[in-house]
């Protein structure tokens, strides 16, 4: 069953691969960038009528160096079942698309990291035909993130630690530290990660110490101060001046090319892509009082004693 931690951890990988650096970092490969990847279909169905989906498949295609796939599982316990099913996606993928394949199960808690390290071995008495030995993310392997500072630089990273380590007694300062590096981000921004992580938590304790951050954050906001509060109210009235102010500039262009055409005054695409482009509304106001003497299109642009002075 696909849950929420599934979703929220395959669309951070999909979405931000940089949250893979400690992956590349423990191959000796330089840190990923974002236009390093691309994601291909996770489908690995046969002929056969029997569904068979990876979780998250994606391609490493850097500039310089050797490319491959990296094939995401997110694993919730120990399941025999899935390890022949990683098996067979591997040898697949490989096969289907001539590139090494790497592996990569992420797990939150550490039985089921340890399980899932393998190797699985399909073996007949000593003979090892095949061995899949998935890198996993997991409590072992991933860092513990309480610096604000780092959630700022790295918070794709950071979101996978919070996930990964929300059953730890550490989990409330991650999540401290979450909330005060995310609120540096643009409120959009800001928004996307905390829901991210919200998803990505899912139904443990620490989903609950989340809300309850986010509350303080986002739902008491008259007379709290916070600096999302702010930035979240400051951008909102932002936004609405600005539509305002261009819904009313469009409605003064609009009426001063009415004119023109009511006075049979041609009006070449040069002027009009001058006045529709203009949002300042002094200077359209100043435009539509000489529409209604002008002879030109021109007669707009062209100063005469009777026009009001800046400030006057």
């Amino acid at each position: 069953m696909v849950t929420s931690t599934h979703e929220a951890t395959h669309r951070l990988f999909q979405e931000h691969p940089e949250a893979l650096t400690l992956v590349f970092e423990s191959l000796g490969i330089p840190p990923p960038a974002k236009s390093d990847f691309g994601s291909i279909t996770p489908d690995a169905t046969e002929i056969r009528p029997l569904e068979r989906r990876v979780d998250t498949v994606l391609k490493f295609e850097p500039a310089m160096g050797e490319s491959f796939l990296l094939a995401i599982e997110s694993q919730t316990k120990k399941d025999p079942d899935k390890a022949k099913s990683w098996a067979y996606y591997v040898a697949h993928l490989s096969a289907k698309y001539d590139m090494p394949v790497l592996l990569v199960a992420v797990c939150r808690d550490r039985p089921t990291a340890k399980w899932a390290a393998g190797p699985f071995e399909c073996a007949v008495g000593p003979w090892s035909t095949q061995v899949t030995r998935p890198f996993v993310l997991g409590p072992g392997t991933v860092p513990v993130i309480t610096d604000e500072s780092m959630v700022t630089r790295q918070p794709a990273l950071s979101v996978l630690s919070a996930i990964v380590h929300s059953d730890d007694r550490r989990a409330p300062a991650i999540l401290e530290a979450m909330v005060r590096g995310l609120l540096s981000f643009e409120p959009d921004t800001t928004a996307y990660w905390f829901e991210v992580m919200e998803v990505g938590l899912e139904n443990t304790p620490a989903k609950e110490k989340w809300r309850d951050l986010m509350s303080n954050v986002i739902t008491h906001f008259p007379g709290h101060g916070t600096l999302f509060e702010e930035k979240y109210l400051e951008g909102k009235a932002e936004g609405k001046a600005e539509g305002k102010t261009e819904g009313k500039a469009e409605d003064r262009a609009s009426l001063i090319l009415r004119v023109l055409e009511k006075h049979g005054i041609d009006v070449p695409e040069d002027i009009r892509e001058r006045i529709t482009s203009c949002t300042d509304l002094d200077t359209l106001t100043l435009w539509f009082d000489r529409s209604l003497t002008a002879s030109t299109a021109e007669d707009l642009f062209v100063e005469t004693p009777e026009d009001p002075q800046p400030g006057a």
